[in-house]
């Protein structure tokens, strides 16, 4: 099996991946600075796979040219690491060029230096803006309304021009709204609070910290954004496709994933009060900035060039977050 490099390899997302990649018998490079990623699960995994993963902590502004000599024959890199907070980006929008554009670029340039040619990119539904229509497939106008959602569009752009100009082969995978753990509960998100619904209202339930309501009040039945949830090892499971799909075709493309079912914030909430049995006491916060009134995917293309169709549903999702949360109440330590 192949050797890939995996960019925010200590963080939520990119944590469960490198487990599920190793799991599939790649060779896994893990790369993270830490700031908001976590050295405990990467330890972990390169306990659980002593001979197939090795980790650096390293920022991606930095010179890669170290690692990229240190590890030779990399296949492809899935580049997770980002800065990824909606209403984070409203207030400090420099941050997120810089580590969401900058941190691309160089990324990309260190990989054409290497003549490391595959790249999967974690990119979001946040680059459509608000919605002109439902679903949303790929070919949905592009009118970011947040720095967040504007600076993977950049960098969506970036890998494009490699693509021409660099003989680049890429996937852009634009995610929905994620949740969940993998499915024995042993990584999971450890952002505290977190800024994903489904793991706020879990931790609410049992009583790790109080469930705040911060979604604006938008024109939807009951005056809650509607999104499209999707559990993390589903949404991974479409990276291990999306790379078997690079590898034996070499053809770039740009999918979404989700599930292509919505459900507003109400609708989590109460679907977590069912499964848990508990009455979560909902506080009013201040409204997040940046949200949208509703969000859903069309997910054909991923369906038909990948073969991937999204098989766990939020009850699913909340099940593994509850074994996560109840053995690792306050996420990971370090």
């Amino acid at each position: 099996m192949s050797k890939i490099l995996i960019t925010g390899a200590g963080g939520y997302i990119g944590s469960v991946a490198t487990d599920l990649f190793l799991s599939r018998g790649y060779e896994v490079i893990g790369l993270d600075n830490l700031q908001t990623g976590y050295k405990e699960p990467l330890e972990l995994l390169k306990n659980k796979y002593p001979n197939k993963f090795r980790y650096y902590e390293i920022d991606l502004k930095n010179n890669l040219s170290p690692i990229f000599e240190k590890e030779p024959d990399i296949s492809a890199v899935i580049h997770y690491a980002a800065s990824c907070l909606v209403d984070e980006s409203v207030r400090f929008p420099g941050k997120y060029f810089l580590n969401n554009v900058a941190v691309t670029s160089n990324l990309l340039a260190t990989m054409d230096k290497f003549d490391i040619k595959n790249i999967i990119f974690s990119s979001t539904c946040a680059v459509y803006g608000e919605a002109e229509y439902y679903p949303i497939d790929e070919k949905h106008p592009l009118k970011a309304t947040t720095p967040y959602g504007a600076s993977k569009k950049m960098a969506e752009e970036v890998i494009q021009w490699f693509g021409k100009l660099k003989k680049f082969n890429y996937i852009i995978l634009r995610y929905f709204n994620v949740c969940g753990a993998t499915e024995d509960g042993s990584i999971g998100d450890s952002k505290k609070p977190s800024s994903l619904l489904v793991q706020n209202a879990v931790r609410g339930a049992l009583g790790i910290e109080k469930f705040y309501l911060t979604c604006p009040e938008v024109d939807t039945p009951d005056k809650t954004p509607i999104r499209d949830y999707i559990d993390v090892v589903d949404l991974n499971e479409a990276h291990l496709k999306a790379l078997e799909y690079l590898i034996s075709t070499g053809k770039s493309e740009t999918i979404n994933l989700g599930t292509g079912t919505g459900n507003s914030v109400l609708e989590v909430v109460n679907q977590v009060k069912k499964l848990t049995g508990i009455d979560i006491p909902i506080e009013k916060a201040n409204t997040r900035l940046g949200d949208d009134a509703k969000k859903i995917a069309d997910i054909k293309l991923a369906n038909n060039l990948l073969g991937w169709q999204p098989k766990r549903t939020i009850e699913d999702s909340v099940k593994s977050l509850l074994v996560w949360y109840k053995n690792n109440p306050q996420g990971w330590q370090y």
